[in-house]
């Protein structure tokens, strides 16, 4: 790979005695990130040769019941429109969106 056009994320994660986050940093040098705090990190990374995802979450132990909930909506609201641009498939992303609404009114989330 060459060094000419690369990017680089980094992520630290402190753990406690039984390697239960404590605390979540990342950079993003391109980004203007430096070291700073996080509550919780979802990643989810392709292996085309299993053709599986395979998935990182990780949450400090302080990270609030209400925040995670805020968390996940907005993580499903950025998937549909991902997806969206991804696919180009307008109609489920209609739909993963209504969901989306759906998960928000039954959680009883504001906007």
């Amino acid at each position: 790979m060459s060094n000419q056009n690369t990017s680089e994320i980094k992520f630290l994660i402190e753990l406690d005695d039984n390697r239960v986050p404590e605390k979540l940093m990342w950079s993003a040098q391109d980004g203007g990130v430096d070291q700073e705090e996080a509550k919780a990190i979802m990643l989810s990374i392709w292996d085309s040769k299993e053709k599986e995802t395979m998935r990182i979450d990780l949450w400090t132990k302080d990270m609030p019941v209400d925040e995670m909930k805020i968390f996940f909506h907005q993580t499903l609201v950025a998937m549909s429109e991902t997806f969206k641009r991804a696919t180009d498939d307008e109609k489920m992303a209609d739909t993963m969106k209504d969901f989306c609404d759906y998960f928000a009114e039954k959680l009883e989330l504001t906007k």
